[in-house]
């Protein structure tokens, strides 16, 4: 609650600036030059919080929530920004094959034992201190495996479309569209035949629900940073070079 008069970004009432990092969870020199970099930006601008947009964890996520990889590849990198973190889970976090779910819980259990990691669930809300903009955390890395999408799908439709907040932006792993090498959502990796892997099910949840709805999606997964002019009435951001980066692969199915 209250007015955003009083927050970090400088007095602007309706400002809200964050930070967003994604596959940042390496513990590697390039991800401390991330978080070295936006210290700077955060100091000079003023941040009000940051997202993790998943792949907190290379490269098989966690086993309890004690695991010291919390500390070296989160406290540690990132203690020089005093503000919270909300965090979505990607691939990586859920084991060698990405479905070991149990590996989710203990990121979700971490919220009791940190001052700054946020995550109450797979997805949630959350909104700027005014209330003007509302952020829709989802997890992309179940959706992979068809797992509680219908639930998704509910909160989706439930939280997103009954929002009033001026500004909606969804946050998840996986993109929708991107011309990094895993590219676009339902021919993930140039692999739409597989259906497993392509990731179908994103795609139909992004434009049953995201398209048109929210005015941003941001999310991770290619190793690079993009901005789309807006696909169907959403403009799609990708921010997943936090600890290392890839070139870009462009298939005929790509965004231009």
């Amino acid at each position: 609650g209250g007015s955003d008069t009083t927050g970090p970004s400088g007095g602007e009432p309706g400002v809200v600036r964050f930070v967003a990092f994604g596959d940042q969870g390496e513990g590697n020199e390039a991800q401390l030059m991330v978080a070295n970099a936006a210290e700077v930006v955060c100091a000079d601008r003023g941040c009000d919080f940051a997202l993790l947009l998943g792949d907190n964890f290379y490269d098989e996520g966690v086993t309890s929530a004690m695991d010291q990889q919390f500390i070296d590849k989160f406290e540690v990198p990132y203690e020089g920004l005093d503000m919270k973190f909300y965090v979505v889970l990607g691939n990586h976090d859920y084991g060698l094959l990405a479905n070991d779910w149990d590996r989710g819980n203990y990121q979700v259990e971490y919220t009791n034992y940190s001052d700054k990691w946020v995550l109450p669930y797979y997805w949630y809300t959350f909104s700027s201190d005014s209330g003007a903009t509302q952020f829709f955390m989802f997890d992309t890395a179940r959706m992979m495996w068809s797992h509680d999408v219908d639930d998704q799908r509910q909160f989706l439709a439930t939280e997103l479309l009954g929002s009033s907040a001026a500004w909606k932006i969804a946050v998840a792993h996986h993109p929708y569209i991107s011309n990094g090498k895993h590219g676009n959502a339902g021919n993930f990796d140039g692999l739409g035949w597989l259906p497993f892997t392509s990731g179908e099910e994103i795609k139909s949840v992004v434009e049953d629900l995201i398209c048109g709805q929210a005015n941003v999606y941001i999310s991770g997964h290619d190793h690079n940073r993009q901005v789309f002019d807006p696909v169907c009435g959403t403009y799609f951001l990708v921010s997943g070079a936090s600890s290392k980066t890839e070139d870009f692969v462009f298939r005929e199915d790509n965004p231009t």
